[in-house]
């Protein structure tokens, strides 16, 4: 039987890139830093804060915070709660905390749709973000859309 042919439309795939895309991010996390809390309010009364992750002026991903805790909550699980007071600087001071407490998962899951490795970030054991990076492993990608709604929302 031996090896199946190769589909031509499909490139040779680099394994070794996601070594790369790791130690990108490895490399950048020092520079990753807490953004402008998004802060959405439902007409119920409840909150809901976004903390944007930011490198070098740009959105990279969002990480929920959950105001009752002081703290991220995991990625994939939104905090809405009733609160009364919320401070915009205690919450990036702690967001700054946290950050230098948060490292890289040496794992990466490629999307093909898009071509990008997304390398995750943890904090206390729980996936709070997640890197996107070129699939040669050398460049971060930004989140546009993000970016834009911090620029809307602090102009």
């Amino acid at each position: 039987m031996g090896n199946p042919l190769p589909n031509p439309d499909q490139a040779i795939f680099n394994y070794e890139a996601v070594k790369q895309a790791i130690d990108t991010v490895k490399k950048a996390l020092p520079f990753l830093v807490p953004g402008p809390p998004l802060i959405h309010r439902d007409p119920g009364g409840k909150v809901h804060v976004d903390i944007p992750l930011m490198y070098n002026g740009f959105a990279i991903d969002r990480i929920h915070y959950d105001p009752v805790a002081g703290h991220p909550s995991p990625k994939g699980r939104p905090v809405s709660v009733v609160i009364s007071k919320l401070v915009n600087r205690s919450i990036i001071d702690r967001m700054a905390q946290v950050l230098n407490e948060t490292s890289v998962i040496e794992a990466g899951e490629y999307r093909d749709p898009e071509k990008v490795w997304i390398i995750p970030l943890a904090w206390n054991n729980l996936i709070i973000a997640h890197v996107k990076v070129s699939s040669d492993g050398k460049h971060i990608i930004p989140d546009e859309a993000l970016t834009l709604e911090i620029s809307r929302r602090t102009l």
